[in-house]
């Protein structure tokens, strides 16, 4: 057929083997992205996890907080509720950022050499 494309350009990788990835996994260099990593993702999900157990504390044990209304039918629970959502994609969205900012490059390094790129 006149329209198909040619096949993409394969490049060749060097598959590492298990004592190159025991050596990475031990050097400084991994260390360093894994602190990186958990010093970010570590006290966000605990941060969450706080503030989730709030809500669900607050909506089993503070009903009448909860039920405040606020405007119309829209209570502090719904508001409390939603707001979960909207943290959840805020950290999301912050980690994404984080990830492409720290992290990606350092893991990018490593995987480079180990492939053998350049």
């Amino acid at each position: 057929m006149a329209t198909d494309a040619p096949p993409p350009q394969q490049t060749e990788h060097r598959y590492p083997t298990t004592e190159e990835f025991t050596a990475v996994q031990e050097s400084a260099e991994f260390g360093e992205l894994r602190r990186t990593h958990r010093s970010f993702a570590f006290p966000l999900t605990v941060g969450f996890i706080a503030w989730y157990l709030l809500y669900v504390l607050l909506s089993n044990y503070a009903d009448d907080f909860m039920g405040t209304k606020l405007f119309g039918n829209v209570n502090v629970a719904f508001v409390f509720g939603l707001a979960q959502f909207l943290s959840t994609f805020l950290i999301a969205w912050w980690y994404s950022r984080y990830a492409a900012a720290k992290l990606d490059p350092k893991a990018e390094a490593i995987k480079s050499r180990m492939e053998g790129g350049a």
